[in-house]
């Protein structure tokens, strides 16, 4: 027989309240606009979302890494959270009731932000689940069958905070002495 061909990872997969993508969405350098390499990611993101009815809202949010003005990677952040929501909205159908888009800058970092590797991580785009259908049921198996049957089913809509951003701090400007100017 011929050898199994095994199949690589997926790139999209929802876990843990999340949609995990293994790949990052690729935008121009310093800009919010969605480089054309990443709109394979972008549809498979969209299938999966589709493929899983029971999420009902995702929370697309941007993250930077310490690099910079830190008010201007607030913004940056944010503005390429929206333009990923735009795209999804516009380009791929989503509903635009079931998105929200945040930037978060600098305020949640998962690596350290003083190896060229750990900014590297800290820039990203990440999909939140915030809201999704969640079925519980109540069953019971004959003994003489093993047949399940349903006795009761229940079905409820969880909602996950992801909070808020807070506002960017003034940037210092060391060897600036309070109440001068220059």
């Amino acid at each position: 027989p011929p050898p199994k061909v095994e199949e690589p990872p997926p790139r999209v997969e929802v876990r843990d309240n999340k949609i995990e993508i293994h790949e990052k969405i690729q935008f121009d350098y310093n800009k919010a606009t969605i480089k054309a390499e990443s709109n394979g990611l972008l549809d498979e993101i969209v299938a999966v979302v589709k493929k899983n009815a029971h999420i009902k809202k995702i929370s697309i949010e941007g993250h930077a890494s310490a690099e910079g003005e830190a008010k201007h990677n607030k913004k940056l952040s944010d503005d390429r959270a929206k333009s990923v929501m735009d795209h999804l909205v516009k380009k791929e159908g989503i509903a635009k009731d079931e998105l929200t888009a945040k930037g978060w800058g600098i305020e949640k970092p998962i690596a350290d932000n003083n190896t060229p590797e750990g900014r590297e991580a800290n820039r990203r785009v990440e999909f939140l689940v915030i809201e999704a259908e969640v079925t519980s049921k109540k069953v019971e198996i004959d003994p003489k069958t093993g047949k399940e049957s349903v006795l009761e089913e229940k079905k409820d809509v969880v909602h996950t905070d992801t909070g808020t951003p807070t506002a960017p701090v003034p940037e210092k400007h060391p060897g600036k002495k309070p109440g001068t100017s220059t």
